[in-house]
């Protein structure tokens, strides 16, 4: 079956063949197997208990410890903001929805829930975005001095919604739409149907949300990897360095991979969708990009979280009771600022060029 064919459909009563709406009825066996449906309702269950845990962590630690409230966590706790609402909007409805085999609310929340992920989904991106940036002016410092302060955070983080809503808001007035995708059960912006109308949406959303986003994150870390090479290079005889060096680029690697294995798939498949509207693909190989997208909602914080040294002592003094048990000495009695993967580049006494030390 042909995707367009599958996807024209979205606003209609059950077709001539008998085939119901995505609005009417289960959809197995028309667009695949009740087993597929099962398993992605497992996906989106099993995602949303633990997005809602982690989370939800993040944002009570940060609550609870002063200490934790730095610019750079700001962005983070924003990222979890996103996150929880991706999850409440889109993963609960998308696991409800599988289990019933068709989208069961109806028209309007299809509508909403394809606004909302996108508004979210699009503001967690941008926060990982400027949480590189940060990184990057802040390491290799190309402003010179510039301190990042809390009301750049804040800057930031507004500017992580407003640029949202500007990109999102569009196909609620006519400008594309959002429909049933894939096996029917997630909404998300038409792709499918043909025209000037939908097509330059969907290049210009492309465009100033997966590409724009994608090439700044790239271009900080690209950067900082450079940096950190140099200063490496200068103190060979560092262990010190060149083990903070290699922690970095391996972290670094890791936010651009999972970046990549996310959004990267979704991008690709609705360019070639809106390029080719004849394309043949299957349902369930369509919806997969949506569906593994919203998995970034468990790993997004484990990355740039979690392996923060100084969020995690925080999380596990709150969840034994006030104490560390995994704290070394060193760790308890210091009150230094860490972030995720963050290293700082440090100047010290002429003639003995730049220090590298993880913070």
């Amino acid at each position: 079956m042909q995707l367009r064919n599958n996807i024209s459909i979205a606003d209609a009563s059950p077709t001539e063949n008998g085939t119901p709406g995505p609005f009417d009825g289960p959809q197995w066996p028309y667009q695949a197997p009740r087993s597929t449906y099962m398993m992605v309702a497992a996906l989106m269950g099993t995602v949303v208990v633990a997005a809602t845990f982690v989370n939800g962590l993040v944002i009570v630690v940060s609550v609870r410890y002063k200490k934790l409230r730095s610019p750079l966590n700001y962005i983070l706790v924003n990222l979890a903001v996103a996150d929880l609402l991706v999850t409440f909007f889109g993963s609960t409805i998308s696991f409800s929805n599988n289990a019933n085999g068709y989208f069961l609310l109806g028209k309007s929340v299809c509508e909403f829930e394809g606004f909302m992920v996108s508004l979210t989904g699009i503001v967690g991106l941008w926060s990982l975005a400027i949480l590189a940036f940060e990184r990057y002016i802040v390491i290799c410092k190309p402003m010179g001095d510039f301190r990042f302060q809390q009301k750049h955070a804040v800057i930031g983080c507004t500017f992580t919604w407003v640029w949202s809503l500007i990109w999102t808001t569009p196909p609620l007035f006519g400008w594309s739409s959002y429909v049933p995708e894939g096996l029917r059960t997630s909404c998300g912006p038409n792709w499918y149907t043909g025209g000037t109308n939908n097509n330059s949406y969907v290049m210009m959303l492309f465009i100033t949300c997966f590409v724009m986003p994608l090439s700044m994150i790239i271009f900080s870390y690209g950067n900082l990897l450079v940096t950190l090479r140099l200063v490496a290079a200068q103190q060979k005889e560092s262990e010190t360095t060149q083990r903070a060096e290699r922690e970095v680029t391996r972290m670094v690697i890791a936010m651009v991979l999972a970046f990549l294995i996310c959004w990267l798939p979704y991008a690709t498949f609705a360019m070639v969708v809106a390029i080719d509207k004849d394309i043949v693909i299957n349902p369930t190989l369509a919806s997969m990009p949506s569906y593994f997208s919203k998995t970034a909602t468990v790993y997004n914080p484990i990355i740039y979280v979690f392996m923060n040294k100084q969020f995690r002592n925080c999380m596990l003094t709150m969840m034994c009771c006030g104490r560390n048990p995994f704290a070394t000495e060193e760790e308890t009695s210091s009150t230094a600022s860490s972030t995720a993967g963050r290293t700082e580049v440090v100047s010290v006494s002429s003639g003995a060029g730049t220090k590298v030390s993880p913070a």
